[in-house]
């Protein structure tokens, strides 16, 4: 009963537009940590329709010639900076034999959208349910540090809205929490790290393509219909201006929802999640994610990555 009270307490709180997108992590966070979750099955699936639908909704915010922008300038680096976290990752993941499996999903989160990558991912290759909760806790634990350490770093560091915006949407798994960060960091840096990461996120359908004929797979692709809408949109804010007052009610009803969001993840990271997870699986996360990290951020500074 008390810990009913107080994750919905929490949730309400993270919800309201009253705390920031980290301290709302950080709440769940300690909420996981130290109280066993009455919904943990319902958090995580109530958590997944918020994030598509806040994703939706950013989009009222959006404009579509710079969504498209966003996807054309970055696409040759973004074909080599997945290609580079796939291969990378199976690499890893052969010397700290980690099993193939988790290693595949683990690497896949981190080269395109973490947790939506890894839920498409699973049923082609046939994970099992404790492979899945593996690959899941592991980007979810690095997504709760990446909502925290980047916007110190990035300030730390000078880096412009465009830089950061750019860098959290390359080097972060989640699409809530690079929002979060980016939230943060600027309005601008929010703008661009949205549409890059969107863009970026579209790369599940090749690579679950590709991943299913290599497999000889027939397992149903889950499909990213959350990233269409919100070009949809995208398009409604650019080419019918006369509905901009309930666009802004979307927008700030979509950020509400992604620091709820954050919430739900943060409760979801639990003692018993850590254990799951392993040494192994982690560590091999945690490199990839330096890797992608510090070479990315190392890209964008000296010119060679930007928009």
């Amino acid at each position: 009963m008390v810990s009913q009270i107080v994750f919905l307490l929490g949730l309400l709180l993270s919800g309201s537009g009253l705390v920031s997108p980290p301290v709302a992590l950080g709440l769940g966070l300690l909420f996981g940590l130290a109280m066993t979750h009455p919904y943990g099955d319902g958090a995580r699936r109530v958590s997944k329709w918020l994030l598509q639908a806040s994703v939706v909704g950013l989009g009222f915010g959006m404009n579509l010639q710079e969504v498209l922008r966003a996807g054309r300038s970055g696409f040759v680096y973004t074909t080599l900076g997945i290609s580079f976290a796939l291969a990378a990752g199976m690499a890893l993941g052969s010397l700290l034999a980690v099993k193939r499996i988790p290693a595949f999903l683990i690497s896949t989160g981190t080269a395109i959208c973490g947790g939506s990558a890894i839920a498409a991912m699973g049923p082609i290759i046939q994970a099992s349910d404790e492979e899945m909760s593996v690959s899941l806790g592991t980007v979810f634990v690095l997504n709760s540090v990446a909502l925290l350490v980047f916007p110190f770093i990035g300030g730390m560091l000078h880096l412009s809205q465009s830089q950061f915006g750019l860098w959290a949407a390359l080097a972060i798994h989640d699409t809530s929490s690079v929002v979060g960060a980016a939230a943060k960091y600027g309005v601008a840096a929010l703008a661009i790290a949205t549409t890059v990461k969107l863009a970026r996120a579209l790369w599940i359908v090749p690579v679950a393509l590709a991943t299913a004929a290599v497999r000889s797979a027939k397992a149903r692709i889950d499909w990213p219909w959350f990233i269409a809408l919100f070009c949809v949109a995208a398009v409604c804010n650019t080419y019918l201006p006369a509905g901009a007052p309930v666009y802004s009610i979307a927008v700030k009803a979509a950020k509400m929802g992604l620091t709820a969001t954050l919430f739900l993840i943060g409760s979801g990271i639990s003692v018993g999640t850590l254990k799951r997870v392993g040494h192994r699986p982690l560590l091999q996360g945690v490199v990839l994610w330096l890797l992608v990290s510090a070479g990315s951020l190392w890209l964008i500074r000296a010119g060679w990555i930007r928009l």
